[in-house]
């Protein structure tokens, strides 16, 4: 009896095997199949896409088009770059670009322990 058994569950467990075999497995890696029917968001105005800030300029690549810290683009002047925004001032309103369109990067405040130097980090961090 016990000899049957082993043999069915066998039997079972190879057309289970081959019964998944024959279908194709999905890539995970694949990007997602994208139709005609699909939409593309283009955003309308000036897009910011990079910024370089470093001791001696401050500049970004606005559109394609790279511009330093008060030169122009188009009708606007670049006000200020910072690391996620840059502003743009026209004649009568002002433009704010994001990097990252939906944050806001604010700066952190450190507490003054950190300040305090490496001589008093080492007190309190033997190597």
């Amino acid at each position: 009896m016990s000899r049957v058994l082993a043999s069915a569950l066998a039997m079972l467990l190879v057309s289970s095997a081959s019964a998944q075999g024959s279908a194709p497995l999905a890539d995970p890696t694949r990007p997602p199949a994208v139709g005609p029917a699909a939409e593309v968001v283009v955003p309308e105005g000036p897009l910011l896409q990079s910024v370089l800030i470093s001791p001696t300029r401050r500049m970004a690549v606005i559109s394609g088009k790279a511009v330093a810290l008060g030169a122009r683009f188009g009708n606007a002047t670049v006000e200020s770059i910072n690391a996620g925004t840059v502003v743009l001032k026209y004649a009568n309103r002002k433009e704010t670009l994001h990097l990252i369109p939906g944050m806001d990067k604010r700066e952190r405040r450190v507490a003054a322990a950190a300040h305090a130097g490496p001589a008093a980090w080492e007190k309190g961090n033997p190597r």
